[in-house]
């Protein structure tokens, strides 16, 4: 199995199998910690091949520097995949709205996707002060 699409975004759905996305983004900024963005969504397409049949769980954690939860608790699915009698793959879109988000400190924050607890994605995102200059960090590990 792949992941085909996986970003942050301002607004994502899936519209009769289509994934539309709109404002992938990497970097949130406000002017005083804690900073609050307002609305969000994490955008994934994922595909299934052929041996990929079966019952599988999804996994989604957004952590901060210190591998912290920022979703509480951590967002998991399953999903049982099997596929029509003349297909060789199949797609699935996965949308996560996500309100008020509340970033306490400012640093490198990561998405992390997985399945069946490998992790198969990781989506880097930066929480900075307006008119700051980005710090030299290290990403979540």
């Amino acid at each position: 199995m792949d992941i085909q699409v996986a970003t942050l975004c301002d607004h994502a759905a899936d519209y009769n199998g289509k994934l539309c996305v709109t404002g992938s983004f990497d970097t949130i900024a406000g002017r005083q910690l804690p900073i609050v963005h307002s609305q969000c969504a994490i955008a994934l397409r994922l595909c299934f091949r052929l041996g990929d049949e079966g019952q599988h769980k999804l996994g989604i954690r957004f952590i901060d520097a210190d591998g912290g939860n920022i979703l509480n608790p951590p967002f998991e699915a399953k999903m049982n995949i099997a596929f029509p009698n003349d297909s060789f793959f199949m797609t699935r879109n996965i949308v996560i709205s996500m309100q008020r988000v509340e970033f306490k400190q400012t640093g490198h924050y990561s998405i992390d996707v997985s399945i069946d607890d490998d992790i198969l994605s990781r989506i880097p995102v930066r929480v900075m002060l307006a008119n700051a200059q980005p710090q030299q960090q290290q990403p979540p590990s």
